[in-house]
């Protein structure tokens, strides 16, 4: 296969580990208008019928508390099982070694991202309000458009996007967990406040 191709595989890979169902209707919609050489399998009308359904799925559960993190565990299975497939069948016509090669890097690149955004978007769900929730949905699937086009248009920067993206998503998700972990403490420090009358008096210093 060649740099192109690579470059698409890397780029789908990791976005089919935030959207899946993004991904195929995206790669779906580009083969049929002539934007994209894409696999006889995503210009199948079931195939593309399915994906927006799933997709308008996803973009309303993404947005609404705790039933997103319900919805990544899910798919914590299902997106790079998805994302083996989609890779498989960007390999094309290459030989059966290299097809298998690009499974598993679909594949390995999807569960990272969906391990980096389950974690994160669990961290966010410590907050009660759906902004956080609806403003990192919003986010999550314009980089999976952006890094799409990217892998398109410039297959090498999509790669280096790819490798920027798992560093920078799993730091994330690691700060919002350590912050999540701090704001529940700080809570259940105020609990515990309310619940004895107040803070403990300091102690007394015994003076001879």
């Amino acid at each position: 296969m060649d740099l192109a191709v690579w470059g698409l595989v890397a780029g789908s890979g990791w976005a089919s580990g935030v959207n899946l169902y993004l991904v195929v209707t995206l790669l779906s919609g580009a083969g049929r208008l002539g934007l994209l050489d894409v696999p006889e399998l995503f210009l199948r009308n079931d195939v593309l019928i399915a994906a927006i359904v799933l997709t308008a799925l996803e973009f309303v559960a993404d947005k609404i508390p705790l039933l997103d993190s319900a919805w990544d565990v899910v798919h914590t299975a299902i997106r790079p099982l998805g994302a083996a497939m989609v890779g498989y069948a960007l390999g094309g016509d290459a030989p059966g070694a290299e097809q298998i090669t690009a499974a598993l890097t679909s594949a390995g690149l999807a569960l990272a991202s969906h391990l980096a955004k389950a974690t994160a978007r669990a961290a966010i769900n410590a907050s009660p309000e759906p902004v956080s929730n609806i403003v990192a949905s919003i986010a999550e699937d314009s980089l999976v458009v952006g890094v799409l086009v990217l892998a398109v248009i410039a297959p090498i920067l999509a790669i280096v996007a790819v490798a920027v993206l798992l560093v920078a998503g799993t730091a994330l998700a690691l700060m919002l967990v350590s912050l999540a972990r701090r704001g529940r403490r700080r809570l259940q420090a105020r609990r515990a406040e309310r619940r004895g009358g107040g803070p403990p008096p300091p102690p007394k210093v015994s003076r001879p």
